[in-house]
């Protein structure tokens, strides 16, 4: 174990002094089975109130220590604002009420900063992998630069409003611009130097024309050679940089759009996408792209020409006033015409919108249904309902390039006045005024004109530019502006679940019906039960299951869960602490293996084998080609519905929840894969809490417990021995689904446990 104190550095606490995890020394990562560096951040994170799960935390290839960005991630995931920056010497004496901040060793180890002291100019640090009560350590600028090189991770219990919830509008994307101001300082000024040097060009032409070819002056044409070289030369250099510093932030910008895209989607409920088409949703979040290039692209560059307009405009003035006063004016009819034509064209383009969008949202509709549009034959209907599509869009997108033809019609013959009829203008001025006006002045200002008619006439486009972008924006912001899952990041407490569930007086409307999914619904289930829910259809039983997931959470009533309320409990922490299997489960593009570790990534080869062997997936997969590393394409099209099922149940099991959720898991199973199923469910059942919705009533019998709904109500909650005495409803249901058997004089097949309720 190596000291990076010397000897007397370590301090008693004292009441005055920062409290956090005590340590009596800083140690290497080695000494620990959880590497320090995870155990700081977990320690940081308990002072703000949020326990980390490094299961969670997920190893890049070859990492032989944390790294501060992926230690960013991993709070990030968590619900935390969370940096990895670089810190110097003085910038430790600026976290005082801060909470700890996590220093990154040059050994591999770590410490929490706890504390400072500006006075004595010395930081107390703690070690994360010390015993509770230990001193901290005094440390000085020169015995920390030892082990510490500036890598450190800043954290704070929720995210800036500023980044994750604040709309997105045109207000928010100019300020995530704006917040690269150093690169666009630097741009600015490469771009005004470069403006003054265009000035060069036309007044070596000019001098050119009226001294050397005039004077017939070698020694002069030798000089502005020279000159024109260096001119071209730092031209070029300054060029080159400006290109560079545009397409760094560019990257960045675009990085930061592709983030704060994915974050807000992520955080939308689940109610927008069922009720949204996959296509319109893509098509609409895709217009971000249309948005970026309008910032990094058309508004930078034309802001960039402008600055030429301060440096050519007033040699212009000065070379030829009528000329320079002509061209002005001329900028001026462009930048009225296309004024004049903003509104109809904002009208069209908002229609071509619409029609696009809803054509990508049959596009992604028939490919997401394309197994049915294939087994029905139903090519023909897909194909005519494209047909309207693409003729909608095809007629309003004509409409608008129709309208938009004609700004730009009237706008040529300006445009080339502009250049041409200065020149004939500027050629009358010199024959008749010869003592005015040289020749060479005359090729400078056509020279220069060309530099400041560009970007007057991209500045009157750019504001054309500015329409389509503004319905780019109203498109994604329709997306992603929606109220985001109620504090689904970083609100919210985190209890320890067992898996007592109660539901009272609950009440839950879906959004446009009248009638209630569940009407003043009661019960309670004891924690480790297992309790299964029938009822006929729309009769709430998945109702209840997305209540438990907090999918919905604006219903009346209470639902608790160990006696907590449900909407108190943060709902990362909720569904992390829920297994739940549905009955169509969708299975991610990669390897076996990490499909069955989707939602721990940190976790390893045996973690996954051991939930594979408990789902009873293990036999099937150890016979696949290439066993856990097997290859699932999108649609698992190479797996059987048990399999996908099995596959799904040791997802869910992965973090060993306390209570699993089954929404109609074995309903489009065939009788074997449904054994199979079911015999591992009753083996998986001890020590949780089960509830499992299902129609197939043979698959509840060994149920502690089955609740009956009907048309929302609770009619009965009960065994299934009482529940055929008692229960008119669901000893009907019985029936119906067992007439056959009993015609014959044959009992329902229910599948044995494997192990008993009792225990394993």
């Amino acid at each position: 174990m190596r000291n990076v104190s010397g000897p007397g550095d370590e301090i008693p606490q004292r009441p005055n002094q920062p409290h956090a995890v005590p340590a009596p020394e800083l140690v290497a990562a080695a000494e620990s089975p959880l590497h320090p560096a995870l155990q700081a951040t977990i320690q940081a994170a308990r002072h703000h109130g949020i326990e980390l799960d490094p299961a969670e935390y997920k190893h890049a290839a070859g990492e032989s220590a944390p790294t501060a960005a992926a230690l960013s991630l991993w709070t990030q995931n968590a619900g935390f604002w969370s940096r990895a920056v670089r810190l110097r010497w003085r910038d430790l004496f600026r976290f005082q009420d801060t909470g700890p901040v996590v220093l990154l060793l040059s050994d591999g180890g770590a410490a929490l900063l706890v504390g400072s002291n500006s006075t004595d100019q010395r930081v107390y640090l703690s070690d994360p992998t010390a015993p509770p009560g230990a001193a901290l350590v005094a440390m000085d600028q020169l015995r920390l630069s030892q082990d510490w090189a500036g890598e450190a991770l800043l954290l704070r219990a929720t995210r800036s409003v500023a980044t994750a919830d604040a709309q997105f509008n045109f207000r928010w994307l100019a300020g995530m611009v704006l917040h690269e101001r150093q690169s666009l300082r630097d741009i600015c000024v490469a771009s005004l130097t470069i403006s003054v040097l265009t000035i060069f060009p036309p007044l070596l032409v000019m001098a050119t024309v009226n001294k050397v070819l005039q004077f017939h002056s070698t020694s002069t044409l030798v000089l502005l050679s020279v000159v024109m070289a260096v001119v071209f030369f730092y031209e070029t250099l300054l060029g080159y940089a400006r290109r560079a510093i545009v397409a760094v932030v560019g990257v960045r910008l675009d990085a930061k759009l592709g983030l704060h895209v994915f974050n807000r989607l992520l955080r939308l409920p689940l109610d927008y996408f069922e009720h949204h088409p996959a296509g319109e949703t893509m098509y609409r979040v895709s217009q971000i792209y249309r948005i970026r290039e309008f910032f990094t692209g058309k508004l930078l560059s034309t802001f960039l020409d402008l600055t030429t307009l301060l440096v050519v405009l007033p040699v212009l003035f000065l070379l030829q006033p009528v000329l320079a006063a002509i061209v002005l004016v001329c900028a001026a009819a462009i930048g009225l015409i296309i004024f004049a034509y903003l509104k109809p064209l904002r009208v069209l383009y908002f229609r071509v919108i619409s029609a696009e969008t809803w054509k990508a949202a049959a596009l992604g509709e028939t490919i997401t249904g394309i197994r049915t549009v294939k087994s029905l034959a139903l090519e023909p209907a897909r194909k005519a309902i494209w047909d309207e599509r693409i003729a909608e869009s095809g007629k309003w997108r004509l409409a608008f390039t129709q309208l938009a033809n004609w700004p730009q019609t009237l706008v040529t013959p300006i445009e080339r006045f502009m250049v041409l009829g200065t020149m004939m203008l500027g050629a009358y001025l010199v024959i008749n005024h010869p003592t005015g006006y040289l020749i060479g002045g005359l090729f400078a200002f056509m020279m220069l004109s060309s530099r400041v008619a560009q970007p007057l006439v991209g500045l009157a486009r750019l504001v054309e530019d500015y329409e389509e972008v503004g319905a780019a924006i109203g498109e994604v912001s329709s997306v992603l502006n929606r109220p985001a899952e109620m504090e689904a990041a970083s609100g919210g407490v985190r209890p320890h679940l067992l898996g007592a569930i109660s539901f009272k007086d609950v009440t839950f409307n879906y959004t446009g019906n009248k009638v209630p999914a569940l009407d003043n619904v009661s019960f309670a289930i004891d924690e480790g039960a297992m309790v299964g829910i029938v009822g006929r259809s729309g009769s709430g039983k998945s109702t209840i299951a997305r209540l438990l997931q907090g999918i919905n959470r604006d219903y009346a009533g209470f639902i608790k869960i160990d006696g907590a309320d449900l909407r108190e409990i943060n709902l990362r922490h909720l569904r992390q602490s829920l297994g739940v299997v549905l009955q169509d489960n969708f299975l991610f593009r990669g390897s076996v293996r990490d499909n069955i570790i989707a939602g721990r990534p940190g976790l390893t080869i045996s973690d996954a084998m051991q939930a594979a062997r408990l789902a009873g997936a293990e036999e099937f997969i150890e016979c696949m080609p290439n066993g856990y590393d097997t290859h699932i394409e999108e649609g698992s099209p190479n797996l059987s519905g048990g399999q996908r099922q099995r596959l799904a149940i040791a997802r869910a099991l992965i973090h060993n929840p306390r209570i699993l959720i089954l929404d109609e898991a074995t309903s489009s199973l065939d009788p074997q894969s449904e054994a199979v199923v079911s015999a591992n469910l009753r083996r998986i059942a001890h020590g949780r809490t089960m509830v499992i919705v299902s129609h197939r009533l043979a698959s509840l019998v060994e149920c502690d417990s089955i609740l009956v709904l009907e048309q929302g109500e609770v009619i009965d909650f009960a065994p299934h021995s009482l529940l055929l005495e008692r229960c008119g409803i669901y000893r009907q249901l019985w029936t119906q689904q067992n007439r056959y058997l009993e015609a014959q004089g044959r009992h329902p097949t229910v599948v044995p446990s494997v192990v008993p309720r009792s225990g394993i």
